[in-house]
């Protein structure tokens, strides 16, 4: 078995988390989270230095096989020669980097699911949730407690798109960092965990609950 010194990245590794993200990223697209060849998932492999095995780009994310995935650094640039597919990196990589970076995070969630960008429409300074059941699953209390996924605008440029992605998230006082998830305005969500099953269920419940938000707009309880 291959070694990839001095990172401690072998090939059983690599294939793991390819697989794991293959298979995540099925269950997305089979949600329709996934359309076409949108959205893309990462987990983190290394932490000093900092590496990310991040979804091929172009690729159906419903058909993705244990090595459709490239492994990015820090900045979401290429690693060459350290395992992988030969595919193109997503363009997005680099903010899949800047939230592990900021957060901690084991593995990050980029999808399109269509209850986070019309939530982001409406609210576009912030989606304010309370009194929902499903926020204990993201680590607060179902009652008497609210909760706002932040919103920031989109941007081709990653740097830029990550700099407002930490503005939001180390918001002094704005409680920001208690919330797994950020949304992109008229793009979609990232969404994050200590791995890709936690990151899995965190977006499952945001979606929900920014789901009932949006449909029940303008309702008197």
């Amino acid at each position: 078995m291959n070694q990839f010194s001095p990172l401690g990245l072998t090939e059983q590794t690599l294939h793991a988390a390819g697989a794991a993200l293959a298979a995540e990223a099925a269950r997305f697209a089979g949600l329709g989270w996934m359309r076409g060849t949108s959205g893309n998932l990462s987990v983190t492999l290394e932490r000093d230095p900092l590496l990310l095995a991040v979804t091929g780009s172009g690729l159906d994310k419903g058909e993705l096989t244990a090595s459709d995935f490239v492994i990015v650094d820090r900045d979401g640039e290429r690693v060459e020669g350290r395992g992988g597919s030969g595919h193109k990196p997503s363009d997005e990589s680099g903010l899949h980097a800047r939230v592990a970076r900021v957060t901690g995070a084991g593995a990050v969630v980029h999808v399109h699911a269509l209850a986070a960008v019309v939530a982001a429409h409406h609210w576009p300074d912030g989606v304010v949730l309370r009194d929902l059941e499903m926020l204990k699953g993201i680590g607060h209390l179902a009652h008497n407690e609210t909760v706002v996924i932040p919103v920031v605008q989109n941007s081709q440029d990653m740097v830029e798109l990550g700099d407002a992605f930490e503005a939001v998230y180390l918001r002094p006082g704005a409680g920001v960092a208690e919330v797994p998830a950020v949304l992109v305005a008229n793009h979609g969500i990232y969404v994050w965990g200590a791995d890709l099953r936690q990151a899995r269920w965190h977006a499952e419940l945001i979606e929900w609950m920014l789901r009932f938000t949006v449909e029940t707009r303008g309702s008197t309880p």
